[in-house]
């Protein structure tokens, strides 16, 4: 998968792609609204091009509150996303070329009042899901949200996505309709932040079309590891 030309997709009109960075836009202005006053502190995990944050800071009223990170890990994505902020002049972004699984990444801005993990749960396997929610209680503070995405094709983790942040210490804050064409939740987190675990890597990026791959060879009854489900092992 070429990930800086996936984002040409965000330019079809009316594509659930750009549906979908438009509601994950919404919630994150809604989470810097009712954000507290004073500064806040944002993490973003794979952050692409930075679209989703970038976009509306530009405009919005606490954009001199936000002290960001993004980290992702093609040059090409955070080339364009350090262009964009420059330009936007937002100066307290910073936009790290690097593997995002790494939670050392966050260690100066966690525990953060915003924390986005979008276009990452569909391409991780599920134990990686569950152990990145768990990390969260690492990277959020208290009160703090995490806005995450999960494609709702089969199987539809979406709802036990929900059930694994809730046994965190996460509340269910808004949860995009099952019938969206993709799902975007919003969680805020009640219990106390766990201190930073160095050298924890929080999942292996796997990607989409390897995982629907491997779904359709189970659903088949191919039980031999494929030779992608052997690199994981």
């Amino acid at each position: 998968m070429d990930w800086s030309a996936w984002h040409d997709q965000y330019e079809v009109a009316d594509s659930w792609m750009a549906r979908r960075l438009q509601t994950v836009q919404a919630q994150v202005r809604a989470a810097l609204s009712d954000a507290p006053a004073g500064g806040l502190k944002v993490i973003s995990l794979c952050a692409g091009e930075g679209r989703d944050l970038l976009d509306v800071l530009v405009g919005h009223p606490r954009r001199n509150d936000v002290r960001a990170r993004l980290v992702e890990l093609d040059p090409r994505n955070t080339a364009t996303a350090m262009k964009w902020a420059d330009r936007a002049g937002l100066r307290q972004v910073e936009v790290v070329t690097g593997d995002a699984s790494l939670i050392d990444h966050y260690e100066d801005t966690a525990p953060a009042d915003l924390v986005l993990v979008c276009g990452v749960f569909g391409n991780i396997t599920d134990a990686d899901i569950e152990r990145t929610i768990a990390a969260c209680s690492q990277l959020c503070k208290t009160g703090g949200v995490v806005i995450w995405t999960r494609h709702r094709a089969a199987p539809d983790r979406v709802p036990l996505i929900c059930e694994w942040f809730e046994a965190h210490d996460f509340e269910p804050r808004w949860l995009s309709a099952p019938d969206a064409g993709f799902g975007v939740g919003m969680h805020r987190f009640v219990g106390t932040p766990q201190p930073l675990r160095r050298g924890t890597r929080l999942f292996e990026f796997i990607g989409y079309d390897v995982l629907r791959l491997t779904v359709a060879e189970e659903s088949l009854g191919h039980n031999e590891p494929t030779p992608h489900d052997q690199r994981r092992l």
